[in-house]
Order: structure tokens, then sequence, then C-alpha cells
């Protein structure tokens, strides 16, 4: 795209002479940006006007500049009132131009998991661009559709939220062909205070849904059954349940491998994931890939090899044989239960050892939410549990008071270098180790030292 297409897509102008320079990619981290890119700095944290001179040795090309910051750059430069807004603006140009069909991918579990099956479903059949890793916020999201080929058929799109209003400015932005919740949780409840407020903030995706759009979501959860009955646009149901329009059955579990039948299919289908809580994200999967057409021996081969996002109920190999079950980027109590009671059935000839972060943005809730993942957590079947923050000291009181026949260690948010020097001198290659919290406790640290 020429940068004179740009000016005109966000309405305004540019310096006479610079409107030939031709743009080959957006980004707004100086650091990481190809030549030939359009800088976007947006103004957070770290102000990213401060950074253009890295931009420009990194290649840069051009820049949009807001106008209230002085000094104009010395190279190309189309002057906007919001950096942002200007992102987004150019992003539902760039949409517009390219014109794939768009799925929406949102839920408190399990978004970025389906929309790794998702997009490897339809992949089979289309040009498929998805989200990259957890781009899914309102800088993220337009970064998904910028970076779209121009032969892009369809665009997965994760979509995250912690407040009211986001995904209905997310949604607006794409306007989706099709929108998908896959379940509802505690995510964030700090914000919403209940669950009912969650799931009025999730249906939010269908805000831009057009209006021959299709909603799909978990059919288990009444609080989106009774919010969907005066949506003007197709819906349809997945879960477990008989009454949902696909649901599954006979969901058996191993540490490598879930499989599960589906009324609609004649054979047993595999996911490369433990857990029977990740089938309902499959079943939300296949559920698109049967709308667009998708023949069913094409999604059984693209959910038994898909790919799943770096650090999301992934194994990963530690040392002298360890095999640790990461999933450090993020937590909550329906989560980690869900995990919890996977890994405690994961065969070992060692021990099952659980380390467990604080989970964030629960509210005035948090100390009780900590505590009941006790009811997940017993001696026979894990051996050891490592809590780390000072919520999870609610968790090992509340396994102490029930008589816990493990091992409880429990640390400060402060003595993560102690939590991880035990864990080193503790755990042997025969046993498992389990890795959960939200992504503030930083528990990737942890998985680092395991690896070494």
């Amino acid at each position: 795209m020429q940068l004179s297409e740009v000016a005109q897509a966000l309405d305004f102008p540019i310096a006479e002479g610079f409107d030939q320079v031709e743009i080959t990619s957006v980004s707004f981290d100086s650091r990481s940006l190809e030549p030939g890119a359009l800088f976007i700095p947006l103004v957070g944290e770290n102000d990213g006007h401060s950074y253009i001179q890295s931009a420009i040795d990194h290649g840069a090309v051009a820049t949009l500049w807001q106008a209230d910051h002085a000094d104009l750059p010395t190279l190309p430069a189309i002057v906007v009132e919001d950096s942002l807004q200007a992102l987004q603006k150019l992003a539902k140009y760039y949409l517009m131009k390219i014109n794939p069909k768009v799925v929406a991918v949102t839920g408190s579990n399990g978004k970025t998991t389906t929309k790794d099956m998702t997009a490897a479903i339809l992949a089979t059949t289309f040009n498929v661009q998805k989200t990259f890793a957890n781009f899914n916020n309102e800088i993220g999201v337009p970064m998904t559709l910028l970076a779209m080929e121009p032969n892009t058929e369809v665009v997965v799109v994760e979509m995250g939220m912690d407040h009211p209003g986001e995904l209905d400015a997310l949604s607006k932005l794409v306007e989706p062909d099709v929108a998908v919740i896959t379940m509802i949780g505690e995510a964030h409840i700090e914000f919403f205070k209940e669950r009912g407020k969650i799931a009025d903030a999730k249906m939010e995706i269908t805000h831009g849904l057009k209006e021959d759009g299709v909603l799909i979501y978990n059919g288990d959860e009444p609080l989106l059954r009774e919010r969907t009955q005066d949506l003007i646009q197709e819906t349809r149901t997945f879960g477990l349940a008989e009454n949902d329009e696909l649901y599954a059955q006979d969901i058996v579990s191993d540490a490598q491998t879930t499989n599960f039948r589906v009324a609609n299919f004649d054979q047993v289908l595999t996911i490369p994931m433990l857990g029977a809580y990740n089938v309902n994200n499959a079943l939300a999967a296949i559920s698109v890939g049967l709308l667009y057409q998708i023949e069913s021996s094409q999604i059984m081969a693209a959910l038994k090899n898909f790919q799943v996002t770096e650090n999301r109920t992934q194994w990963v190999s530690g040392q002298d044989g360890l095999r640790i079950l990461s999933d450090v980027y993020n937590s909550n109590p329906t989560a980690a239960k869900e995990v919890l009671a996977a890994f405690s059935q994961v065969p070992t000839d060692g021990r099952r050892i659980a380390v467990l972060g604080d989970m964030l943005e629960l509210g005035d809730d948090a100390p009780e939410m900590h505590a009941s993942l006790a009811e997940k957590i017993v001696g026979d079947k894990l051996a050891v549990v490592y809590l780390y923050g000072s919520l999870m000291a609610n968790l090992a009181q509340k396994l102490r008071d029930q008589g816990y026949t493990g091992q409880i260690h429990h640390y400060p948010k402060e003595e993560q270098t102690k939590l991880i020097a035990d864990l080193q001198q503790d755990v042997t290659g025969k046993d498992i180790v389990m890795l959960k919290a939200s992504h503030g406790m930083h528990l990737e640290n942890v998985l680092t030292a395991l690896k070494a």
C-alpha cells in the first residue's frame, strides 16, 4: 500500500512528495518492525513517540504522528489526532479492502485454543489468517487485521476483555460473520461482580455481528441461552448435553490426547491435549467448520494435528526427563480446577507435583475462590503442592484444615527465587509437574528454570 492510500483511508493529509512511499507492513514496536514498515507510535506506559529513532534505524519508512507531540520526525509522517484510533481505522479500511470472512472468538476460558482449532479446520479449505499469540485487545485485533495477506479468505480473530464495552468496540471494528463464545467463568469478576454481568459483556461480541451472521455458543450455560433469545441472527449451540446441536460423548483423556465422539461423526475424534474441558473448545471449532461446509474427514485430521499456542496446557520437557505441564499464561478458578482434575489422572512413575500461583482480578471473593481449589487436590493423586503468592495462602490453609496428606509449600510473591531453588532440589526425572497461575505471577520464570 502506498502512503497516499494510508492517508486517504485516515482522512488526513500527507506532505507533498511523500505520497509514493511504499508501505509493506505496520508495527507499533520499533524493535521488531521490518524494513518498509509504517511505524505507529502508541501512547501508554511508554510513549512510542520516544522511539522514533529506533524505528528509523530498524527500517521504518513512514510514521503516523499524534498531533499533540511536537518535533515532527524526519521521515514521512501523517499527523493524526489519536494514533490508536488511527491504527484501528486503518485496520478497518484494510479489512474492507481484503474482504475476508471474519470469525470472532471470545470466552472466559479456551478462546486461544478455540481460535487455534478453528483456524486449523478452516485452513484445510481456505487461506486463513489468525490472531498471533494473545494479540486480542484494542491493539492486537487491528494488528491481526493488518497482518493479513492479500489472499486471505477467512480471518479468525480472538477477542479478550476485562471491562464492559471492550468487546462492543472490537466487534464493531471487525463486523464478524461468525461469533463464538466458549464459556462464561469468573475471569475478571473483580470488575463485573457477578457472572451475569460477565455474560452481558461477552454478548457484546454480537453487537457488530452481521445481520446474516451466526452466533455459536456454549449451550450448557443458562446465562447465554437466556441472552440469545432476542437475537435476530442465527444461533448454534455446542456442549455436553443432548439438547445442544453439537454435543460430545464418550470422552477419554490421557496425558497427551483426548478422544471423544460427536453425533455427526462416525469415528472417534482426537485432539492433542489432555483434559475433557478442551472438548468444548473443539466442539466450538467443529461447529464453525460445519458452518463452512468442511468435510468431516478434514475436520478430524485438522483437530488431530493442530498446533497449540505456547503455554496453553502444553507439555514441555525438563531436566533429566522431567515432564512439565505448562499453563502459565492465565488462570481462574474454573480453569484451574479443570486442569488439576486432568493432571491428577496422568500416569507417572514418580510424583505429581502442582505449582499454583495467585489467580488475579477475582475481587472480594478471591480468598474463598483460591481455597475452593482444595476440592480438586487429593493426597493420593497430588503428592506435593507448591503454592505461590499471598492469595494462595488461603488454599494452603484449606488443605491443612481438610487433612491433605501430601506436602504443602507456600511462598510469598517476593520469594520466587527460593521457590525455584526448592523445586529444582526436589523434583526428579520421574516426576511430572504442573504450572498454572495468572500471567502477572510470572511462572514462566519457573518453567525456564525447570527446562534448563
